[in-house]
């Protein structure tokens, strides 16, 4: 899969991201660990996450893949967080997903701007990823208003030694304050589709996309979905940067890796599409 260098940061990544948020749900510990080690064989060099997906489990599954493969990227964000905690074990975690169908309160996220509580975080997601330093650390649904501070500014100067980079991960409706070039918004990770091209208040104020996700979920609710279709065009639509989709089966990364060879073979030609099919295949 071909890498690039997302627009306005050092950072190489993957043209597919594998997102995280619905891996718990894809069944037991060893199948998803099928799941993130075929995308890794796929092409899949960046990975998203949070301490809210799976509850601090989705953070801790990566952590055999990222020892394997120090070169692979991570984002993880801060500001959300599991309820009940994250160092639940899976059957906790699926016993109060069950019961958060009938009282909301037991399934229902934390969210805490404190920076007390992000340091917090921040220390249990390295250790839960198993890692020393984070790729990318995302605010994550951030609302403005409650991070335009002195104080968050100053969490990320303290933090450079762990936190590679900084940014928000935000969908449409918290975007606006963000995408005029806002100082804790060197990355901005948004909600983008086909249909509503949310991004372009990126685009409006001379913004490249950087990372973009959400094409697939929101073709399905218009009806059956081509889904090779819609992500070629996700792809052509976010050139420079990286877009996350996510699946539960193995099997799918291999359409992934194809969809992004033709991108590369669009892109840059035959010796491009060559290299990424022996990449792909190595």
């Amino acid at each position: 899969m071909r890498q690039v260098v997302l627009p306005g940061t050092d950072m190489r990544v993957s043209r597919f991201a594998f997102g995280t948020a619905g891996l718990f749900n894809a069944g037991g510990a060893k199948h998803r660990a099928d799941v993130l080690a075929a995308a890794w064989d796929h092409g899949f060099t960046h990975f998203d996450t949070a301490p809210y997906y799976g509850f601090g489990i989705a953070e801790r599954d990566l952590a055999p893949l990222l020892a394997r493969h120090p070169d692979a990227t991570v984002a993880t964000k801060v500001g959300i967080y599991a309820p009940g905690g994250e160092a639940q074990s899976a059957g906790a975690v699926v016993l109060r997903k069950a019961a958060g169908k009938l009282l909301k309160a037991l399934s229902r996220p934390e969210i805490d701007w404190s920076v007390a509580r992000a340091r917090r975080s921040l220390e249990a997601s390295l250790a839960r990823l198993g890692r020393e330093r984070i790729d990318l650390y995302l605010l994550h649904e951030a609302d403005a208003a409650l991070i335009d501070t002195e104080e968050w500014l100053r969490f990320f100067e303290s933090a450079r030694d762990r936190v590679a980079r900084f940014g928000v991960a935000v969908d449409a409706t918290r975007l606006p304050p963000f995408a005029a070039g806002h100082p804790l918004a060197p990355v901005v990770q948004t909600l983008d589709t086909l249909t509503g091209r949310e991004a372009d208040r990126l685009v409006a104020h001379g913004r490249p996309l950087q990372i973009t996700y959400g094409y697939v979920s929101a073709a399905a609710r218009q009806g059956p979905v081509d889904v090779p279709a819609v992500l070629a065009a996700a792809l052509r639509r976010n050139p420079a940067g990286c877009v996350i989709v996510s699946t539960r089966k193995p099997a799918r990364m291999r359409q992934y890796a194809e969809i992004a060879i033709a991108d590369a073979l669009a892109v840059r030609g035959p010796a491009a599409g060559a290299e990424a099919v022996s990449g792909a295949t190595t």
